[in-house]
């Protein structure tokens, strides 16, 4: 699944909560006290904490709003589920985006060997980090994360942004000698 619209992620996003949820691996008898059970909620406290740390960071923001969508896609597939978020946000997100949720799966030690390997810039995998560090903490009851709606002009400002940039590569490819 490809989402075209800011619109179409919101959905999906709403979806999370009203019944649509995949099943939190800490919710149950064995679940930690203080730690947040609901998927949704999980998306809007890693996207806070990424907001409060990394304010101009939009496209991280966003990545942490969307890390997990797809638990939803596909509920039960824990082997996949960042590759299919990472294509599905892609044509409406960027390439940034897709790839912090991609990788926000791998641990530390795959994140270096990517970077040693050349496959990922520094940058990239210290946001990744980023993105990892605030999703564990949006795990814990009690982060002020505010609503979704609060997140559509974000998530609006990154679209626009992904497509400009798009359009921009598209059309370089058009010119005289390139």
């Amino acid at each position: 699944m490809e989402l075209r619209s800011v619109e179409e992620l919101m959905d999906l996003l709403h979806a999370c909560r009203s019944g649509g949820e995949a099943p939190d691996r800490r919710d149950g008898p064995d679940r930690t006290p203080g730690t947040c059970s609901d998927p949704h909620e999980h998306a809007l406290q890693t996207a806070a904490l990424l907001r409060r740390g990394r304010p101009a960071d939009k496209e991280l923001q966003v990545a942490g709003l969307v890390h997990a969508i797809g638990q939803l896609l596909r509920p039960g597939d824990d082997t996949s589920h960042a590759d299919l978020a990472a294509d599905a946000v892609r044509p409406l997100l960027g390439e940034r985006v897709a790839h912090l949720v991609r990788l926000h799966a791998l641990g530390p030690d795959d994140l270096v060997r990517l970077h040693a390997g050349g496959w990922v810039d520094a940058g990239l995998v210290e946001d990744v980090l980023t993105l990892r560090q605030a999703e564990e903490a949006g795990r814990s009851a009690g982060v002020d994360a505010g609503v979704l709606e609060d997140w559509r002009t974000v998530l609006e400002l990154v679209a626009d942004r992904a497509g400009r940039t798009d359009r921009v590569a598209a059309s370089s490819h058009h010119l005289p000698g390139a």
